[in-house]
């Protein structure tokens, strides 16, 4: 059975930038990791401890939790190849 990705996007609140990030890790799991994610969202400004715990200063920040090892990106998440390479992830193909 394939591993379920698990990632943890930190936001910060409504702005612009963490909504395009939200849009474009849903979008990209959808076309390479169907039926084998999770995504959390962290607003920072709710919960800045958890952040910080995660060494998180800058939104929006990904972090993928499993399968190991954890891996973290920062910016908005528009370029999917480039998302998938530095998380260590292979596209599914169909």
């Amino acid at each position: 059975m394939p591993s379920i990705f698990k990632f943890r996007l930190y936001i910060a609140g409504d702005t612009e930038n963490s909504g395009h990030a939200l849009a474009n890790i849903k979008a990209i799991c959808r076309s390479c990791l169907p039926d084998r994610h999770e995504i959390e969202i962290v607003d920072v400004f709710r919960e800045p401890k958890r952040a910080l715990a995660d060494g998180i200063f800058m939104t929006p920040a990904l972090l993928k939790l499993a399968p190991f090892p954890l891996r973290k990106i920062i910016g908005t998440l528009n370029q999917p190849e480039l998302v998938l390479r530095t998380l260590g992830l292979e596209p599914v193909t169909p």
